[in-house]
């Protein structure tokens, strides 16, 4: 499903902050990826989401190089990739059943063919009773549900998780896991990025580390 080769990437005239990247995830499989702050695990995500281009080397998501993507292909391509940012990125207007859902309406689903699981995810994540509130009124880490409920709702292909559970509690974190395990179970290709020992020791799963750029191993 995704294919790194000798990739690098550097922001304006800056230095590199990935470095000869080379790796390969199948599909179906859950990785995670871990390393210190300033690593560069945000920036191999944004390459993986296309929201950045590689200064060099070779990235295929999909069977596809990326390099090669026209500009109308491309949400497509990111229809088919669930993100879970740290900055969470719910709309303010929307609330926050509207937020969740907002992946579906933009395929163009009716709200009556997908209400009902909608609510069932909301559920899940322990905003059911939050459906109807707005983002402002949230806590951190009740709109970090929201992001993953949103994030896992269309059941993707690909979905990236950007320190997921940096804004709840162990035990919601080992559930909110589990809900990645099972969109896993399904055929999604999971990419987990976190500081978060305990919640990678939880699941046996590999376990790629950058330091500096590099991706110097995997467990």
């Amino acid at each position: 499903m995704i294919r790194f080769e000798n990739v690098g990437l550097r922001y304006g005239n800056g230095p590199e902050v990935l470095r000869d990247i080379n790796l390969e995830l199948e599909p179906g499989s859950f990785q995670f990826l871990t390393g210190p702050s300033g690593a560069g695990k945000t920036s191999l995500l944004r390459l993986l989401f296309l929201a950045s281009k590689p200064t060099r080397g070779l990235i295929r998501l999909f069977n596809q190089d990326v390099a090669t993507l026209q500009r109308d292909e491309l949400p497509d391509i990111r229809r088919r990739i669930g993100v879970v940012f740290q900055e969470f990125r719910l709309l303010d207007h929307l609330t926050t059943f509207e937020n969740v859902a907002l992946p579906l309406r933009v395929a163009n689903q009716r709200s009556s063919a997908y209400r009902s699981d909608v609510m069932e995810l909301l559920k899940w994540v322990g905003l059911a009773e939050h459906a109807n509130v707005y983002p402002p009124v949230l806590s951190g880490g009740e709109k970090q549900r929201a992001a993953i409920a949103r994030a896992v709702v269309g059941k993707p292909d690909l979905l990236l998780a950007d320190e997921p559970t940096g804004n709840v509690d162990p035990a919601l974190a080992v559930r909110l896991m589990r809900l990645f395990l099972e969109l896993n179970r399904f055929g999604t290709t999971v990419l987990v990025a976190t500081h978060d020992t305990h919640l990678i020791s939880q699941v046996k799963a590999p376990v790629m580390k950058l330091d500096r750029g590099l991706l110097t191993e995997a467990a």
